[in-house]
């Protein structure tokens, strides 16, 4: 597997956002969505990573910038041909790698409540995540878990 930044062309990236954003439909109301669309996750202060194998691709994740010391997981999806593969776990090193390169202090995550998070609750926590206060810009919202991590 390999783990490149990603400029959010490929018809195979875009379609596994797109999964991603329905995704969320089906377990939380459309104000408590929080995924960002593919021009959001263009903006400056994100960096995209799409995991592949050969031409296969198998998951994305992305880091936004909240401050210089600060960093906001977003967009973690594994591929559903390719769950308990490891993609996840993968990313979620390469991304508290990134954050240390950076010099964050923090790196924290919003994710859904429903029970459909669940695998990815029990992820966050393994890699030390605990859960927080909203931070940003969120507000309390009974269809969203807060999580954070130390650096």
């Amino acid at each position: 597997m390999e783990i490149r930044i990603d400029d959010l062309s490929s018809p195979a990236v875009v379609q596994l956002l797109r999964e991603h954003l329905q995704g969320m439909t089906l377990h939380s109301p459309p104000q408590s969505i929080h995924a960002l669309g593919l021009e959001a996750l263009r903006k400056p202060e994100i960096t995209f990573w799409a995991v592949w194998q050969d031409a296969d691709l198998m998951g994305c994740a992305a880091i936004k910038q909240l401050d210089s010391g600060h960093g906001e997981i977003k967009s973690m999806r594994t591929a559903s041909a390719h769950l308990r593969k490891g993609v996840a776990t993968l990313l979620m090193r390469h991304i508290l790698d990134e954050a240390r390169h950076r010099s964050y202090r923090r790196l924290s995550l919003e994710t859904g409540s429903a029970e459909a998070f669940a695998p990815a609750h029990r992820l966050y926590a393994r890699f030390g995540f605990k859960p927080c206060a909203p931070f940003a810009d969120y507000a309390e919202d009974p269809y969203s878990v807060f999580m954070t991590r130390e650096m």
